[in-house]
């Protein structure tokens, strides 16, 4: 007898009785066992665990719980796609080339403050922050700087804004006009989540309503113009990185973009005409399986409601495709070398719960923005995972782990309980106005930061075992001379173009902004070839429909 028979004939034999009374007369160790956002975790799971098979299915076939593409890894490995930007134009493309010669295959734009709040970058409130969180573009001078000698028909690119993107947006796309690439051969992702916003990253321009329909001007125009591109990346990342539970992730992002659908129908734009387009970014935070069960379980439910609730006919509109990004939460400025082994655990977890594109953080972020050895670093961990590691020769080597499929059904269920609540407070809108996921997050955040106060929840070099190095490696620092050079850089702009056709692209935006029936996006690439900045368009958008002011939560 083989030695695997031998085991498997003794276990069959073997009563589970028998071991939970051996288990039992066993001391545990003192520490909770719970996964990171608190759900118990029992000391064995069995086949009694799994599901109906067909809830687990096979990858590529609804409800495509083990992954979207029937091949996976086997047929084309995941874009490895490391977010960048900081300075001026020029610094991010010297960047962006640095990427792309060392192996990445997809580019990821971040944004400076000034930009992601709608400030041009010699604003009264863009002082001391221009450059310094990401790049700064003001203009489509700065996007057509940005992507200089890089072939937008080729490479695909993401960029992180949201209450802004439809002015980024076309900014990019006069910008690669101007390079002969027309709009339909753009492929990428413009993150344009704006109820997230409210949720958790907290960077708006216009009240709920009006930045509800500045999306879904920008998603109706995408469906028809820009075929290869994703209008909105439904995202969890922030709601994570606010303090959310897995649970809470899953159920508001998932609810999120339930309601951009329900907006685009009600448009009248047909679901099939856009919902292929609709991508996903999730966090990747340190409890492996409960990540790797959480991206499975969002894979299903979206799915499910997309073909059963919206009535997608296409099977490209079931499939939910998504970008992760390891946590920037879960990095510390203790031991910071540390975080290495934490984003590859988290990578690990991203590559395993099937993602489509993975961005890994850098080992010094919490301390400042990276340096270019500390991007390698984060890049060559992706590389490592997908080259020497062996888990991307075989799809969904988890698929049947009684732990995670049962860990998939209880996120599942948690994130329908959700759903649950939102819809009796009139839906996601409303329920974000009335802040109830607000208070959800911060109630999860305090608790488990109590948890760590306490020293009930480990981490390492923080709260335990923290003797050792904690020198500060080299950080990036920006050069306060780009602030200045990106203030002229505006202001060169603008006495350099043709006041009155930029003046009159202004008002034909305000009067469309009052007007419910007008698709914006045409008057905002009107405006992009006139050379408007962002601010003023921003401000001329302000006068009609207003700002916003938060509600705090306690």
């Amino acid at each position: 007898m083989r030695p695997s028979d031998y085991l498997m004939s003794t276990y069959a034999q073997t009563p589970l009785e028998g071991w939970e009374e051996a288990y039992a007369a066993t001391p545990e160790r003192d520490v909770p066992f719970t996964t990171l956002s608190g759900e118990p975790v029992r000391p064995l799971y069995t086949e009694r665990d799994l599901p109906d098979p067909e809830r687990i299915g096979l990858p590529g076939r609804f409800p495509f719980t083990r992954g979207v593409y029937p091949s996976m890894y086997r047929g084309r490995l995941w874009t490895m796609r490391q977010f960048a930007g900081f300075g001026t134009a020029e610094e991010t493309n010297e960047r962006f080339r640095y990427l792309l010669d060392h192996g990445q295959t997809g580019l990821s734009t971040a944004f400076d403050m000034p930009s992601l709040m709608g400030h041009d970058s010699d604003h009264p409130r863009s002082l001391g922050e221009v450059g310094r969180e990401g790049v700064a573009v003001d203009s489509v001078d700065d996007m057509e700087t940005l992507f200089r000698g890089i072939d937008l028909g080729e490479v695909t690119v993401s960029m992180t804004i949201n209450a802004p993107a439809p002015i980024m947006l076309a900014y990019y796309v006069v910008a690669a006009e101007r390079a002969g690439v027309p709009a339909d051969r753009l492929g990428g992702t413009i993150q344009a989540d704006i109820l997230k916003e409210y949720i958790a990253q907290k960077e708006w321009c216009f009240p709920i309503d009006p930045a509800m329909r500045f999306l879904g001007d920008m998603i109706e125009w995408c469906a028809r113009e820009m075929p290869r591109w994703h209008p909105v990346s439904i995202s969890g990342y922030h709601i994570r990185e606010a303090g959310a539970t897995a649970a809470q992730e899953l159920a508001f992002t998932l609810k999120d973009g339930f309601t951009y659908v329900e907006q685009a129908i009600e448009r009248g734009v047909p679901v099939d005409a856009f919902a292929p387009r609709l991508s996903f970014f999730f966090n990747a935070q340190i409890d492996f399986f409960e990540e790797i069960a959480k991206y499975r379980a969002a894979r299903r439910i979206w799915a499910r409601e997309m073909r059963d609730t919206y009535g997608a006919r296409n099977p490209r509109s079931w499939l939910m495709r998504f970008h992760t990004q390891t946590a920037g939460v879960s990095l510390t400025a203790q031991q910071p070398l540390n975080n290495i082994v934490r984003t590859t655990i988290e990578a690990l977890a991203g590559v395993l719960g099937g993602t489509q594109s993975l961005h890994t953080n850098s080992y010094d972020e919490a301390l400042a923005l990276p340096t270019e050895e500390a991007v390698r670093i984060a890049l060559r961990t992706q590389q490592i995972i997908a080259h020497e590691t062996g888990v991307a020769n075989t799809i969904d080597p988890l698929g049947g782990s009684y732990f995670v499929e049962a860990l998939t059904d209880r996120l599942e269920e948690q994130a329908y309980e959700y759903f649950r609540r939102i819809d009796e407070l009139g839906g996601m809108v409303a329920a974000v106005k009335q802040s109830f996921p607000q208070r959800e997050i911060a109630d999860a955040a305090f608790e488990l930061q109590q948890q760590i106060d306490s020293g009930e929840r480990i981490v390492v070099g923080v709260n335990a075992f923290t003797e050792g190095d904690d020198a500060e490696p080299p950080i990036l620092r920006i050069d306060p001379a780009l602030e200045r050079k990106q203030v002229e850089r505006v202001r060169a702009v603008r006495a350099r173009r043709d006041g009155a056709a930029v003046e009159a692209s202004l008002a034909a935006l305000r009067e469309a902004a009052a007007r419910p029936d007008v698709n914006l996006m045409p008057l905002l690439v009107d405006a992009a070839r006139v050379h408007a900045t962002e601010g003023e368009i921003v401000e001329a958008l302000q006068e009609v429909w207003g700002s916003y002011t938060e509600t705090p939560v306690y």
